[in-house]
């Protein structure tokens, strides 16, 4: 038996999981022309098999909860998915404000409210590499937080 198609390449990877058009073409880059990996991406799109749309839904609803606005965009602008349906599918899927998801993550990680500055910077970059604003860190860390919750 013979190397797989191209095709059922594409349809093993997307019976994993979901993937962008622009994930999906690099993994089959190696396996064909450019020409026919695009062709097998679009029968796959006209399938409903593949839909940049539906993999921006299911990436934000699965880490919405522990990133922030500007890391979810730019992770999804790194996986080719374009700026319009980023922005789409942030405001429909992150139902919690920012704020609210910001100070979710923070009391995952951290119970107690800053002692002193060293400790407000630790906060504040754990928060900053999870894709959070810098005013809305300020704000947060600003906060009385209630020890007990």
């Amino acid at each position: 038996m013979g190397a797989p198609s191209l095709r059922e390449r594409a349809l093993r990877h997307l019976a994993r999981r979901d993937h962008s058009r622009a994930e999906l073409a690099r993994k089959l880059a190696a396996h064909g022309e450019a020409d026919e990996v695009q062709a097998v991406i679009e029968r796959m799109g006209e399938l409903g098999l593949q839909s940049d749309s539906r993999y921006a839904e299911a990436y934000v609803r699965t880490r919405a909860n522990r990133f922030g606005g500007s890391r979810l965009r730019s992770e999804l602008a790194r996986r080719g998915i374009d700026r319009e349906l980023i922005e789409a599918t942030l405001a429909t899927e992150c139902v919690e404000s920012e704020l609210e998801r910001a100070r979710a993550v923070l009391r995952s990680r951290f119970q107690a409210a800053p002692a002193d500055a060293r400790e407000w910077a630790r906060q504040a970059r754990f928060l900053q590499t999870r894709g959070f604003a810098p005013e809305l860190i300020r704000k947060l860390l600003k906060e009385p937080r209630d020890e007990s919750a």
